[in-house]
């Protein structure tokens, strides 16, 4: 099998917009923040997949699902979008139990390997979504019923030519923010600079949103992106303690690698 990365949809055109319709969605097309690659599952990751996903998968269906009756209790509800392998979001399930997490992924060995996490660690505030995060946001989450959002290095497609590919942009954070409570959180993570500015612009101009911290002015801000520099840049939030850090990010902090985190909250 070739090891070309496949988007999803068989309907979407070279520019990757997504234009194959269903009942009721057929003018919602977008472009995919992500490609769908032949990864390579373990035997454990098959195993706890097929037999974790009927028991804690939030399947996409085409209209709201009630996260209360999911979880089986009237707790703040957390998104996060791209689980990776899920080591992050079980760590923070696992240290948050009064906090419910569903937890979206495309990729299929990540979803078996946070599958294992779950049934290893007996997570029961933590679900699972294998499906693209703009279709389930957008058909699946009431207005409001969201308590925070995590984007955590999210692929930061920095070829130019693939940058409108990028999650944050302004279309989709605007749906994301309508579906936060007021004094919900949404926190985004990068280590690649030029995405961190470009989530520091698309954020700050979303109205419904407030920086967390003081953030910077719009000439001082159009300067940095000029510059493609977040040196000294105001408007970034100290890493909260709920979000631990990766191996990944430790090695990178040791080689002196930036990481950006964004909080901004909802009006």
């Amino acid at each position: 099998m070739s090891g070309a990365p496949l988007i999803e949809s068989g309907a979407a055109h070279d520019d990757g917009v997504y234009s194959e319709g269903r009942e009721g969605h057929d003018t919602h097309g977008h472009i995919k923040s992500f490609v769908r690659r032949a990864g390579r599952m373990s035997e454990a990751q098959h195993r706890y997949f097929d037999d974790m996903m009927p028991k804690i998968g939030i399947a996409y269906q085409p209209s709201p699902v009630d996260l209360n009756a999911v979880f089986g209790r009237d707790n703040p509800k957390i998104l996060e979008i791209g689980c990776g392998m899920g080591e992050t979001t079980a760590k923070i399930a696992e240290a948050n139990p009064q906090n419910d997490y569903f937890g979206l992924e495309v990729h299929v060995p990540g979803v078996g390997a946070l599958c294992k996490l779950i049934a290893e660690k007996n997570l029961a505030n933590l679900r699972i979504g294998n499906h693209d995060a703009v279709e389930v946001v957008r058909d699946m989450l009431p207005e409001g019923s969201l308590s925070g959002i995590h984007v955590f290095f999210p692929d930061p497609w920095h070829k130019t030519r693939h940058k409108k590919r990028r999650l944050i942009q302004p279309a989709f954070v605007e749906l994301l923010a309508s579906r936060l409570k007021p004094g919900g959180y949404f926190h985004c993570a990068t280590d690649w600079e030029n995405y961190a500015l470009q989530m520091l612009d698309v954020l700050g101009r979303e109205p419904s949103l407030q920086n967390s911290v003081p953030g910077p002015t719009p000439a001082v801000l159009a300067a940095a992106l000029e510059a493609d520099s977040a040196a000294s840049l105001p408007g970034f939030a100290p890493r909260p303690e709920y979000r631990p850090l990766t191996k990944f990010e430790n090695r990178g902090l040791r080689l002196g690698h930036g990481v950006w985190d964004l909080v901004f909250i909802k009006r």
